[in-house]
């Protein structure tokens, strides 16, 4: 007979696994790190409070910029006359008379006028011109009034001129251009602006009767700095 061999199982046990080793710290390792994470957010923290200041300071130094940079004078046409138009040889008398207002629009700023001088043009040819007002100066928020007329040698209307003023009022309307020129300064508490040479341009439109027609009456006149 042969022999028994039976074979005994041999159970084997699974490997152990490697368990990592927990890493004790001192206490002052952990103290270093409370006191780290403190400093980050006391940074943080003034950062934010920095970039918040910053930010406040930054719009009231807009609006102040806003409140306080200089506006330029404001000119409005109120009046304007071409006497003697419907006349053929009225240039022999001839008379132009006009009103213009000068508003300061600043609440806290004032303006220095030097002298100031008119020209009126017709098709970009000067027709006349005459001293407006002397050096003054003009208070925030105030109204100046410049009254003038025009006449004899003020004006350089010869007889040809004033066949084109009496054609084109034939046709409806003669056009005209008054350029008031000026050097400014403005001027807050003690600070004085450099000059500024200063035009208004005043688009100007008369009708048969040599009046100004009225949707160009009371019209702001654009300004600007050469």
């Amino acid at each position: 007979m042969t022999p028994d061999r039976t074979t005994i199982p041999i159970r084997t046990s699974p490997v152990a696994q490697t368990q990592p080793l927990k890493r004790h710290h001192s206490a002052s390792y952990y103290a270093h790190r409370v006191k780290e994470s403190l400093s980050t957010r006391i940074s943080k923290f003034i950062c934010a409070i920095f970039l918040l200041v910053l930010f406040f300071v930054g719009i009231i130094a807009f609006i102040l910029f806003l409140s306080l940079r200089p506006h330029r004078p404001r000119f409005h046409i109120h009046d304007f006359v071409v006497q003697g138009l419907d006349q053929p040889n009225g240039f022999e008398n001839a008379r132009i008379a006009f009103n213009v207002t000068i508003l300061n629009p600043n609440q806290h700023m004032g303006v220095y006028f030097d002298a100031m001088d008119g020209f009126i043009y017709y098709k970009d040819q000067r027709v006349g011109s005459s001293p407006l007002l002397s050096p003054f100066f003009q208070q925030p928020t105030n109204t100046t009034i410049v009254t003038r007329t025009l006449t004899g040698a003020s004006l350089t209307v010869n007889s040809r001129r004033w066949t084109e003023f009496t054609n084109d009022r034939a046709l409806g309307t003669v056009a005209f251009k008054l350029d008031i020129v000026s050097n400014i300064r403005f001027k807050l508490s003690r600070w004085i602006s450099k000059h500024h040479r200063m035009h208004a341009n005043c688009n100007i439109v008369v009708g048969r009767d040599g009046l100004i027609l009225p949707k160009l009456n009371h019209k702001r006149c654009p300004v600007y700095f050469t």
